[in-house]
């Protein structure tokens, strides 16, 4: 029998979730596969992001020129690592530096599900700012932190339509802070904080939420990369651009909900995909459906106002 080094002595599983029920919660489980498969989702620039299912072992030893990180969402993950053999368990965050040989698959029969991004190390550079000195280098490949797999997640999913450019900026500028707290390389202090340039770019969001607002625009209202932006921007307003431009957003399509609009037809006015996109997104941060919201409206207004 293979022993396994775990990094971390238990995996923390997602909120809400118990570690058996974490990839029946995202995607039905091992079992929504007859057999091993991958899913790819539409590339982003420097990234490219994946979904597997596996029974055995999957790979041979290899290795990338990119930095492998994943999340474990069901089974055990087992692999060889810098001549170690390790596992992660549900929940937990996997880490591989570039060129490093590894292998891997699943630790029990009982198969695995997973989620993994590959990520340049350049763009990786850029998210850690000028500061940086060189890129993060993890002792410990498998860990629990619960935060910084919540930002892996974001990035790798939906799977099936592309992540929006402002997200993934900050995502990883996120990302790169947290690989390199976790290689116990020192980060660059903020430095004085840029409102100028964070007031200008709060503006132009306000005046064009209904519109795809690029990263390269914000750019050049601020006079900072977008990896600066959005830690300036997240220093000033304890969110990101792209959350600001989502909620602004939001807020609109709450209002036409509440004048009786349709919901495919307010999805369409303020900016999403479709009306599952809103409908997501409207549950995650009300806490409600958009379907559940129109029917509170509107039992609040047949019931007219409340006597004094």
């Amino acid at each position: 029998m293979t022993t396994f080094e775990s990094e971390s002595p238990e995996a923390e599983p997602l909120a809400g979730t118990t570690p058996s029920a974490l990839g029946q919660q995202a995607f039905q489980g091992l079992e929504r596969s007859c057999g091993d498969s991958v899913r790819t989702a539409p590339p982003l620039p420097g990234i490219e992001r994946m979904e597997a299912w596996f029974h055995g072992n999957a790979f041979e030893l290899h290795r990338h020129d990119t930095y492998a990180v994943g999340v474990t969402l069901d089974g055990i993950q087992s692999f060889r690592y810098r001549g170690v053999s390790r596992a992660s368990l549900p929940g937990q965050v996997l880490v591989l530096h570039p060129d490093e040989l590894h292998d891997g698959g699943a630790g029990t029969e009982e198969g695995l599900h997973y989620r993994i991004l590959y990520l340049e190390p350049s763009l990786l550079m850029r998210g850690l700012g000028d500061g940086a000195v060189s890129l993060p280098f993890l002792r410990q490949p498998v860990f629990s932190d619960p935060a910084l797999r919540e930002d892996i997640l974001g990035l790798l999913g939906p799977l099936d339509r592309g992540l929006e450019q402002l997200a993934a900026d900050d995502l990883i500028a996120r990302l790169a802070q947290g690989l390199a707290r976790h290689a116990g390389q020192p980060l660059k202090p903020l430095g004085s904080l840029a409102w100028r340039q964070v007031d200008r770019v709060r503006d132009y969001l306000e005046a064009h939420a209904l519109e795809a607002v690029r990263s390269e625009e914000l750019e050049e209202i601020a006079g900072l990369d977008r990896y600066a932006l959005s830690r300036h921007f997240r220093a000033a307003f304890a969110t990101s651009p792209h959350r600001f431009l989502l909620m602004r957003r939001l807020g609109q399509a709450r209002a036409l909900i509440a004048s009786g609009e349709s919901l495919a037809e307010v999805a369409a006015a303020t900016g999403f995909a479709d009306q599952s996109h809103l409908t997501r997104h409207f549950k995650k941060a009300y806490g409600v459906t958009p379907g559940r919201w129109a029917g509170l409206v509107e039992t609040g207004r047949r019931s007219g106002p409340v006597a004094a």
